[in-house]
């Protein structure tokens, strides 16, 4: 057996390298640190949130801080019966998910987490992605995060021992762990082959291997995705900054936990929105015959993906056009370029 991944494959987690640990940053070092774009625990960034203390206390104390706040918006519910034992994943055909949807009041879902935290046989049900902003006002303007912008925005995650099956997300995200203990199992964007990774068309697209149980005869490529895993374990008043497109797999570790999450960076938007960049090259690329594929493979990886400054140092720079640097008057005429002929090319 391999050594370099034979514990790992095996699903002991806890011998994964260790996702690193820094103290408080200033604003500019955090700039830094998600300019770096390695994951990074962060330790008394929030030290001071009521929330937290809530957390520290006990559920009751954290489910009656937010209660209090309750103005009647319906928060998003999720839950998946006991047969899933918590793993929020596909169903059997990937065409959907083993867990439900729905719309619920935030203190009556709160309730109904509280009367089934360390019940055997329950049901898992949590609280998910709920916008503070629109729903608990108040959490905002107590509990401030300095290290963003304020026109990013908090969302709640709270509930059960639930497992959140291996995905990514498309914007930068701070994690902030107000109860309970989490462990994030964190894959960099490159192992995405070795993941085993579910149709885009079932938003969000997530891995099909189970980390604590993987099937290396059915997902043999896994063992090289776990050889480059690391393990992040946090307890509350812990921070995870995770850059974007960082494949994780989360695990609640306590029988009631919360956390609350800021997403942001999202880059592009129109033509320069790279996932649809992706789409269109999956359109208009992936069938082509091999030799056309190598040529349009040789251009990205010498004018995208390369030294792109080498690769045009041979042509005046009056000449370059978009294979230099790009003017704002030039992005603009370039993009109503590409629009003219994508509108000719509709069917």
């Amino acid at each position: 057996m391999d050594k370099a991944v034979a514990p790992e494959a095996a699903g002991d987690l806890d011998r994964l390298p260790r996702t690193p640990v820094a103290p408080p940053p200033s604003r500019e070092g955090f700039e830094e640190m998600v300019r770096a774009g390695r994951p990074l625990i962060l330790r008394g960034v929030f030290e001071d949130w009521p929330a937290l203390a809530a957390g520290r206390r006990s559920p009751e104390a954290l489910n009656g801080y937010l209660k209090a706040m309750d103005r009647g918006a319906l928060a998003p519910v999720m839950e998946a019966p006991p047969s899933t034992r918590g793993r929020f994943g596909y169903g059997p055909d990937m065409s959907e998910f083993s867990f439900s949807k729905r719309q619920c009041g935030i203190t009556e879902t709160l309730d109904r987490i509280g009367a089934l935290t360390g019940r055997e046989g329950a049901p898992y049900v949590a609280i998910q992605m709920l916008p503070l902003a629109s729903h608990l006002a108040d959490f905002v303007r107590q509990n401030p995060l300095a290290l963003l912008p304020p026109e990013v925005m908090p969302r709640l995650w709270l509930g059960g021992p639930i497992r959140t099956q291996t995905h990514h997300d498309p914007d930068h995200n701070l994690a902030c762990v107000i109860a309970g203990r989490r462990r994030f199992l964190l894959f960099p964007p490159e192992q995405v082959a070795n993941l085993y990774v579910g149709p885009l068309e079932t938003p969000p697209p997530l891995s099909l291997v189970d980390p604590e149980a993987p099937d290396l005869a059915r997902f043999p490529k896994y063992r090289e995705a776990i050889a480059a895993a690391q393990v992040a374990f946090l307890e509350p008043g812990d921070a995870l900054f995770m850059p974007r497109y960082w494949w994780h797999h989360v695990t609640s570790l306590d029988p009631y936990n919360a956390m609350v999450n800021y997403w942001w960076g999202e880059a592009g938007e129109g033509l320069e929105r790279a996932s649809d960049c992706f789409q269109t090259a999956l359109l208009a690329l992936r069938d082509l015959p091999p030799g056309e594929r190598a040529y349009w493979k040789a251009m990205f990886d010498t004018h995208v993906f390369g030294a792109t400054r080498e690769a045009r140092a041979h042509i005046p720079a009056d000449l370059q056009g978009a294979l230099g640097p790009m003017s704002p008057a030039f992005r603009r005429a370039l993009k109503q370029q590409l629009m003219a002929a994508y509108l000719r090319a509709a069917p």
